[in-house]
């Protein structure tokens, strides 16, 4: 038997995942949709950062769209080391669209202007 503590919602509940995927300790039907989520494919929204290469030491700071299976988040990180974007960028613009044909997108979560304030 298998336990976690569901994150859905600030209740917390202790999960007991039996063998045959039987689900207790759910308070609601989002934890029992929540562990069997997690022991069968779980997922996890990626946050990270992208280089801006016509701003010196700059960086955006980005996450997907939707969460990414965790065993594909190595995978999109490599990606995101090797890619460097353009300034001016928006708060929320598309910055990798389709990562690793997932149908999930690379996004900021931070505008960049193209000059610096003096």
């Amino acid at each position: 038997m298998k336990e976690l503590v569901c994150i859905i919602c600030p209740r917390g509940c202790l999960l007991k995942i039996s063998e045959s995927n039987n689900v207790t300790g759910n308070f609601c039907l989002r934890g029992k949709e929540y562990a069997l989520k997690e022991m069968t494919n779980p997922e996890r929204t990626l946050t990270s950062f992208i280089e801006v290469s016509n701003r010196k030491n700059t960086v955006v700071s980005i996450k997907t769209s939707k969460p990414i299976p965790k065993n594909k988040m190595f995978k999109v990180m490599n990606i995101l080391k090797e890619k460097s974007v353009i300034a001016p960028i928006k708060n929320g613009e598309i910055l990798i669209n389709n990562i690793l044909n997932m149908g999930i997108n690379i996004v900021s979560t931070k505008e960049i202007k193209y000059f610096l304030k003096s």
